[in-house]
């Protein structure tokens, strides 16, 4: 039987040493990567896939060249300015996760303002992950549950995830890592506990329908257990 696929997540690894390899500036592998993700967006949603979460600005990247990380936030903000009225014209709802108070104020706005535009959508549900890293949120999550003074009998692997950025979504069914890395990189630590995960040499630029079908067809054939034994599984 065929795995359902709701959810994938994707560490869209790989722009910098794309540009590298291309004799070209670091920006130049993002501003590729942006491309590449508005089209796997498409293709995502091309193929009934309901929730596709995109790690772009981890809350570690602010470690980066001051230069390259003010060059990320021209492309978010151009992103939101250019592509917003296309997502909601395409039944597409914005969600970030992620921790934004570090971000200015008018970044902050627009990023807002984007989510409110198309709170309406249904047909595919993009998280932009910003600002963020998977200890940070439980970290956050923890520090709400403590303000809520939640009784401790009534934290549990069931109530803990209303906490979470992600707690009106599913966790995603499979993961997609390009780039040849093989680690999740701080990405979705409570949210990944089952979730299948995908390695590619390909780098992100280059990454593209071919290559996600390839991941789509390698975790339709894998056996999702949850810790059931495969006679159980079967049965």
């Amino acid at each position: 039987m065929q795995n359902p696929l709701t959810h994938v997540a994707i560490i869209m690894d790989g722009n910098g040493r794309w540009a590298q390899r291309n004799g070209l500036m670091r920006l130049k592998g993002h501003e590729k990567g942006a491309r590449v993700a508005k089209d796997i967006t498409k293709a995502v949603k091309a193929r009934n896939i309901k929730y596709l979460t995109l790690y772009a600005f981890s809350s570690e990247n602010w470690k980066r060249p001051k230069d390259e990380v003010e060059g990320l936030f021209r492309l978010l903000e151009r992103f939101i300015e250019t592509e917003i009225q296309e997502l909601k014209d395409n039944g597409v709802k914005l969600r970030v996760i992620g921790d934004l108070d570090k971000f200015n104020s008018r970044l902050r706005q627009k990023i807002y303002y984007s989510i409110v535009e198309t709170s309406g959508n249904r047909d595919l549900v993009l998280s932009i992950a910003l600002n963020y890293g998977g200890r940070d949120e439980i970290i956050r999550a923890t520090k709400k549950i403590i303000m809520e003074s939640i009784p401790p009998e009534e934290i549990n692997e069931k109530s803990f995830p209303d906490f979470l950025d992600t707690s009106d979504i599913p966790d995603p069914d499979l993961l997609i890592r390009t780039g040849g890395e093989k680690r999740i990189s701080n990405f979705l630590l409570w949210q990944l506990a089952y979730t299948e995960i995908y390695f590619t040499d390909v780098l992100w630029p280059e990454f593209n329908e071919q290559e996600l079908d390839n991941a789509i067809n390698w975790f339709s054939g894998r056996q999702r257990r949850f810790g059931m034994t495969s006679e159980q599984v079967i049965e």
